[in-house]
């Protein structure tokens, strides 16, 4: 068993986090990831209003005992959801854990914290997780080049970005971006990691809620199959690659503004990528671990094999090649 401080703040078996992401967040995997030992994630925008959410939290409670958490991604927009409102269903809901991602979550620390929830916040950079130990979170996930999403403008990989986090907070620092399995998450903790967190590599479980077609393209892709939109606009993200990822790059390299991207990328579009199985229906966030992702095992089974893959590296090849 690996005890760790973020395995102790959460009261989690295993320092393996799954990682909040829109559509796919929802009670059945994360219930199946908390079952299992680890820290499942609802992602609480995937909910059109916070009483759905409240909903959903709910139904979550009744599919596990163990701890969950729920992610809440603040963004600047022009037409901001009711995020007091979302914090308040994900308070009287008795959750103990949320991760935060996006803009400063210091609006909203000193509710989460008089309900006894532990923050951990997502960030992309050394600056932001020193700020985020200064407003007063309880940990960090920091996110590498190679994750999913928005993996922020200054381009830096993992092996870089986690030990010079760790040398600059105090708090754990969970390790995100790259990680699929057993040697993902022993490097981790050997550079300081306190726990991992997967995003991609839970999408391709049976009780991921995405269509099956969806898994097998996981396992089918490369680590080159990915784009990254909207750099020529400062606002990186890396989804899989296909044909709607790749009209949009050429489209922006050629000067396109967002509006006319715009309708390509609607988050309604992914959605439905993952309900009917359409690959190019439109984008959908998948990292450069899917070249690390071989099946479609359950939840369990995952954290099971990734725990039992860590620790005989632990505790064999790494100490036999100790003279």
């Amino acid at each position: 068993m690996i005890r760790t401080r973020f395995t102790e703040l959460v009261g989690i078996e295993h320092p393996i986090v799954q990682g909040g992401m829109q559509w796919v967040g929802r009670a059945e995997l994360a219930s199946a990831v908390s079952n299992a030992g680890g820290l499942g994630i609802l992602t609480g925008l995937t909910q059109p209003t916070p009483e759905a959410l409240a909903a959903e939290i709910a139904r979550c409670q009744e599919m596990t005992d163990k701890p969950f958490g729920v992610n809440l991604t603040i963004l600047p927009t022009i037409n901001p959801p009711p995020y007091d409102e979302y914090r308040r269903a994900i308070v009287e809901s008795g959750v103990k854990v949320v991760e935060t991602a996006g803009n400063n979550p210091v609006n909203h620390l000193p509710d989460f914290h008089e309900a006894g929830i532990k923050v951990v916040h997502k960030c992309t950079s050394v600056r932001h997780a020193v700020k985020a130990e200064e407003v007063g979170v309880d940990a960090v996930s920091i996110d590498g080049f190679e994750c999913a999403g928005h993996p922020g403008e200054d381009d830096i990989p993992l092996l870089v970005l986690l030990p010079r986090t760790v040398d600059s907070v105090s708090i754990p620092v969970i390790a995100s971006g790259g990680i699929g399995d057993g040697r993902g998450m022993a490097a981790a903790l050997a550079l300081g990691a306190e726990g991992v967190n997967m995003g991609t590599r839970f999408m391709a479980t049976v009780e991921a809620p995405v269509h099956r077609t969806v898994k097998e393209q996981l396992v089918a892709n490369s680590e080159r199959d990915t784009d990254l939109l909207f750099r020529p606009l400062r606002n990186t993200s890396r989804v899989a690659r296909n044909a709607i990822s790749q009209r949009v790059v050429a489209m922006l390299d050629e000067g396109a503004q967002f509006p006319e991207v715009r309708d390509l990328v609607a988050g309604v579009r992914g959605k439905t990528v993952f309900e009917t199985g359409d690959l190019d229906a439109g984008i959908w966030t998948a990292g450069m671990v899917q070249g690390l992702i071989y099946d479609i095992p359950t939840a369990a089974e995952l954290l099971e094999r990734m725990v039992a893959e860590a620790e005989d590296i632990i505790r064999g090849r790494l100490e036999k090649l100790i003279g």
